[in-house]
């Protein structure tokens, strides 16, 4: 009997670790049903793509201890790819005789180059999306873990990786559309489905690659691999001294965080319907270190709702003549965070819960305390 205990107990811990995690999803998906608006529609869906970009650095940073200020770069790669494949099947008037795309026939670009040909697949595009943004990523973070760099400078090297990419692409206007991005772009269609922006249909679509980038990121928390991850973020000599392979651990976490990074790129393109190298830029970049920051680093579902709540105020406040230039503001907030809320707004929660669990115990004690001093007395 006692060997069943712990089992029960294992599993009690496990629903109550994902308890928030499927509240959350399911507000998310029951959104549509409150919000007859396709405009705000689109505008909650852009919200939701951001919050698993900041999932994504969530994972890398709060698990893995690596403060990445050159997520964006993953981010605009996954984008890129999405938006290179929709681009190859818009209609003809925003595409040259021989199906260039437009931007290619103003720069007297003769014929699709190469590197564009396999993104006449979705199937590849899609991929591409995924896997791209993770060999970057891993090679990137084979150089920096196998050199035993840390702290800081790998926060110095992603930035100053993701600024080398935003200038290539801007500089490489024939065949990226530089400043101007990828733009006129056909709609996602996939099995039959066609994924307006303003459709509920790309809303779920964003909404399962919500519970989707969650649930793994979560069940990548809870394997021997993902306690580790956060073993070395906690005492790096102390799992080297056992004989793990540190590096190889910090470049996986690397990875599948680009991968997610990648995969909400990707979103974001079909939900705003271009491709832009804003998308890798500096100010992205550490609006998502804020949005972590402030929803709780080391909760993947307080860092979804940070981005979404943060975003969400920044883009309320955006249309406000009071507030036209908001970044000053969530500076502030991100400031007055770390200052009184090191743990975010997840931390809060969980002190409040813990406050609020103690109370009850409490009442509960003195209750039963209570009822023995009548017994006894009787």
């Amino acid at each position: 009997m006692p060997s069943h205990v712990p089992n029960s107990s294992g599993l009690q811990r496990l629903i109550a670790q994902l308890a928030p995690l499927l509240i959350v999803c399911a507000v998310v998906f029951a959104l549509p049903v409150l919000l007859n608006n396709d405009f705000l529609l689109n505008k909650v869906a852009r919200y939701l793509v951001l919050g698993i970009l900041t999932v994504s650095l969530g994972l890398s940073w709060g698990f893995g201890g690596i403060l990445n200020l050159g997520q964006a770069m993953s981010f605009g790669l996954g984008s890129y790819a999405m938006a290179m494949a929709l681009k190859l099947k818009t209609v003809p008037v925003h595409t040259g005789a021989s199906g260039l795309p437009d931007f290619m026939v103003w720069n007297n670009v003769q014929h699709l180059p190469w590197f564009w040909e396999p993104f006449r697949s979705l199937t590849f595009a899609i991929a591409a999306g995924l896997i791209v943004p993770a060999l970057v990523a891993a090679a990137l973070g084979w150089f920096m873990f196998r050199g035993r760099v840390t702290g800081v400078y790998v926060s110095i090297i992603t930035l100053a990786t993701m600024v080398v990419i935003n200038l290539v692409i801007i500089d490489q206007q024939s065949y990226t559309g530089g400043f101007n991005g990828i733009t006129d772009l056909a709609q996602l269609e996939i099995f039959g489905v066609a994924f307006d922006a303003y459709g509920r249909a790309t809303y779920y679509l964003v909404a399962s690659c919500v519970l989707l980038s969650l649930l793994v990121a979560f069940a990548f928390t809870r394997t021997k691999a993902g306690l580790i991850v956060q073993a070395i973020r906690d005492h790096e000599s102390r799992v080297r001294y056992f004989g793990y392979d540190v590096a190889l651990y910090q470049i996986f976490v690397f990875a599948l965080s680009a991968a997610i990074a990648g995969l909400a790129g990707m979103l974001y393109t079909v939900v705003m319907e271009f491709a832009s190298p804003t998308f890798l830029g500096v100010q992205l970049s550490l609006s998502v270190v804020v949005w972590c920051a402030v929803g709780g680093r080391q909760s993947l579902v307080g860092a979804f709702l940070g981005a979404v709540l943060v975003a969400g105020m920044q883009g309320a406040l955006s249309e406000s003549t009071a507030f036209l230039e908001t970044w000053t503001l969530v500076m502030a907030l991100f400031v007055l965070v770390v200052l009184f809320l090191p743990k975010g707004l997840a931390g809060l929660a969980q002190v409040v819960l813990r406050w609020i669990v103690l109370r009850r115990h409490a009442a509960a004690g003195g209750v039963t305390q209570g009822v023995g001093q009548t017994e006894g007395s009787t």
